[in-house]
């Protein structure tokens, strides 16, 4: 189901928070902060959502409290993966390629397009709240999918960090745990969320939200994901170029020996 109120609502609510973050990114004259409030993002167009519809039915409980757990942890993780560090190479790039007056080219070129993109991502979860109707097989599915999702994506950034934390690790690849069976078990969680989310939205009938996880399918996997992460990583670590060639980029698999 689709509500247009419910929807501009959302929206609205996106573009103040990326309004703000924006303003706190000027003070801090750091914009890879975006990447802590990407998730909040959705979280408050969903909260949006909730309010304007006044739902009470099963499955829009459900889709507020996994959205929210979703919500919550990764951006716990991002800020305390990013605490203290300088801004993220990515976005010092993006700055350079901008100036002069970047501070405000940021608003758009930065937060703006993040502000859009996570209200497309958000289309199946105001599709899953907006409906009235009884839960079913489907969202069975979802749940279990979105489930997966999270505990893979989780697990992974766990690993990730204690293997970061180990000082003996600097310059090493990471292929152990998850990371054995892909080069991008983070990415692949994400992955798995909102493809659950999107059968939540399905099973309430909302099946033009699909637009949703082909999106965040694309991103991960051709433009801000795997693509971008890995355009110079080899530099970095030398061992890379190996790793690559006996682990595959996205979906879990055995590694090639």
């Amino acid at each position: 189901m689709f509500d247009l109120h419910a929807d501009i609502a959302g929206l609205a609510t996106i573009l103040v928070m990326a309004g703000s973050v924006w303003l706190l990114s000027v003070i801090k004259h750091d914009v890879s902060i975006v990447d802590s409030a990407w998730s909040l993002f959705i979280a408050g167009a969903m909260l949006s959502y909730f309010l304007v519809l006044k739902t009470t039915a099963p499955r829009a409980w459900l889709t507020v409290i996994l959205v929210a757990t979703w919500a919550a942890r990764l951006a716990i993780h991002i800020t305390l993966r990013n605490w203290g560090e300088a801004e993220d190479k990515r976005y010092q790039a993006i700055r350079e390629r901008n100036q002069p007056n970047f501070v405000f080219k940021s608003l758009y070129l930065v937060f703006g397009l993040q502000a859009v993109l996570s209200w497309i991502v958000s289309l199946p979860v105001l599709a899953a709240i907006a409906s009235s109707s009884q839960p079913n097989w489907l969202d069975a599915f979802g749940l279990a999918v979105f489930i997966f999702g999270f505990l893979f994506e989780a697990t992974a950034d766990f690993q990730l960090s204690r293997f970061k934390g180990d000082t003996t690790n600097q310059g090493r690849v990471m292929d152990r745990g998850l990371w054995r069976y892909t080069r991008h078990p983070n990415y692949f969680g994400e992955f798995c969320v909102w493809w659950g989310i999107y059968l939540l939205a399905l099973a309430a009938g909302g099946w033009w939200s699909v637009v949703s996880p082909l999106l965040m399918s694309l991103l991960l996997m051709r433009i801000s994901g795997v693509v971008l992460l890995e355009k110079d990583i080899h530099l970095r670590r030398p061992g890379y170029r190996d790793y690559v060639a006996r682990t595959p980029a996205f979906f879990p698999r055995v590694p090639r020996k």
